[in-house]
């Protein structure tokens, strides 16, 4: 069997251009995860070698595939023992919180790199970038512009308030102690309605992930980008 149609420049480069990123992206999502927690008193991801930026180490192979699949997935969620911390909810936001917040971090460094890029694949905004790409493909600057988009993807994704997501340990920690364990007791069936979120647009016809996290990052990433523009003339 000929495997060369399988494994041609273009289906290579389509790998590329989705798999680095994200891998990027979840890594240093869980590496901030791990390194709030241990910060904060619990030294369980430290013992686990989780505090890597070693994408092996935080791959999880149904995220993975999602990420294949849709453009947009998961990794092993960081282990955090919440017994280990001196204030349990407090600082269990603090660590769900800096998932989303190293992704901003990096998001904005890779935008402000990839408008020193020289024109048409830096230096505009990202809308712009977009129809750039699509008449004229460029390996490098279409890595750098999707690892910026998927960053602050990924930071709004996990930002939602559905249980395992980090905005659910951020919001739920507001609650009474007793109604806060209740809910993360359940939180693993969260992950139903994450898949169907994901799945929607392609079996749903409703688009509700793309309405509710990949057009606000899109946005947000255009407007930042046209910041850059403005600051460096």
């Amino acid at each position: 069997m000929d495997f060369s149609n399988f494994f041609n420049t273009e289906m290579l480069m389509n790998i590329a251009i989705i798999a680095i990123p994200a891998l990027i992206c979840i890594t240093i999502h869980e590496l901030a995860h791990g390194y709030a927690a241990y910060r904060l008193g619990d030294n369980t991801a430290k013992e686990m070698g989780r505090i890597t930026l070693n994408p092996i180490k935080h791959i999880d192979i149904v995220g993975l595939a999602m990420i294949l699949l849709v453009g947009f997935g998961w990794a092993k969620p960081v282990p955090v023992n919440m017994r280990n911390f001196k204030h349990p909810k407090g600082y269990m936001a603090l660590t769900a919180f800096a998932g989303p917040l190293s992704n901003i971090i990096l998001a904005v460094i890779v935008i402000f790199i990839f408008m020193l890029l020289p024109p048409p694949f830096g230096g505009q905004s990202a809308l712009g970038a977009i129809y750039s790409f699509s008449a004229e493909p460029n390996l490098l600057s279409m890595i750098i512009f999707r690892m910026a988009l998927l960053n602050i993807a990924l930071a709004i994704f996990n930002l939602l308030p559905i249980p395992p997501l980090d905005g659910s340990k951020v919001l739920f920690s507001l609650l009474p102690e007793k109604q806060y364990y209740t809910i993360m007791r359940y939180e693993r069936f969260g992950m139903i309605l994450i898949i169907v979120l994901l799945f929607s647009g392609r079996f749903l016809r409703v688009d509700i992930f793309g309405s509710i996290v990949l057009q606000p990052a899109i946005t947000l990433l255009d407007n930042i980008s046209l910041f850059f523009s403005t600051v460096l003339g």
